[in-house]
């Protein structure tokens, strides 16, 4: 017998607020994924504190064109002629979206040595 919706509802509602919460980091750890995220970013945002996800935003490609279409190409897994699209399009242009500032500042910085103008946004 398959156990169904209702009867992982009743179980939560059965369970002390303790249990529930080593139950989401238990479910957390297995997936690999974090239950807050959608709740901690506005309330981030809210308290104006500075924001943990970012975009990565191309805002002129600069004279070595090349070079930063390379880079887009290995940092956002697209194909050589989406790159290119990407970066001939219409700027500003979000690189990559949600990324956590660390990876945002590593991207920016390897983009601004090819020539780029690149801004977090």
């Amino acid at each position: 017998m398959a156990i169904t919706k209702d009867d992982i509802i009743k179980a939560l509602e059965e369970m002390k607020l303790t249990e529930l919460n080593d139950l989401v980091k238990a479910i957390e750890d297995h997936f690999g994924v974090v239950a807050a995220a959608a709740v901690a970013a506005p309330a981030a945002a809210a308290g104006g504190a500075a924001p943990s996800e970012v975009s990565v935003m191309l805002t002129n490609p600069g004279g070595n064109k090349v070079s930063v279409i390379k880079l887009v190409k290995e940092m956002t897994g697209l194909g050589l002629m989406d790159a290119k699209k990407l970066v001939d399009g219409t700027l500003p242009v979000a690189i990559k979206e949600n990324v956590k500032v660390e990876e945002a500042e590593e991207m920016k910085k390897q983009l601004m040595e090819a020539g780029a103008s690149v801004d977090l946004k």
